[in-house]
């Protein structure tokens, strides 16, 4: 087993504020685009299931990697869900009225955060596991 190491105050902050440029950037672009009221909560909601997504996926494969016991289905169902979000957004955007351009706004801010989603709480768990090692852990 590797010796845990503390990150680097330079990759949280990194990790937070691409999450932060992520989530605002996408919430702006939504805010501003001249679309319904229920295509914007779709595409809203869309961003909230793959966060949790894939931070949960993220956190049942550390958890595997540690000896954790996680079931096979809760495991399968992360991944699914990871891949259904990005199927569901990538499907609304190629049948969305918007210019290119806009769409390849929303799918890079969401890709972002995702991926910046799962940075932050292997950050997080990171941290807690060097200062707890025995408490809980997210």
């Amino acid at each position: 087993m590797a010796i845990a190491q503390r990150p680097t105050s330079a990759f949280v902050g990194a990790s937070w504020l691409a999450l932060l440029v992520g989530v605002i950037t996408y919430l702006v672009g939504l805010w501003n685009a001249s679309m319904q009221l229920n295509e914007k909560g779709y595409y809203f909601t869309l961003l909230l299931y793959g966060l949790f997504a894939a931070v949960s996926l993220q956190k049942s494969v550390r958890d595997r990697m540690e000896g954790i016991r996680v079931t096979s289905l809760y495991f399968g169902l992360c991944w699914v869900s990871v891949l259904a979000a990005l199927v569901l957004l990538g499907v609304g955007l190629w049948n969305a009225t918007l210019a290119p351009s806009e769409k390849g706004f929303y799918a890079m801010s969401f890709a972002l955060s995702l991926f910046a989603a799962v940075a932050v709480q292997k950050n997080v768990r990171d941290s807690a596991d060097l200062a707890e090692p025995s408490g809980d852990t997210l």
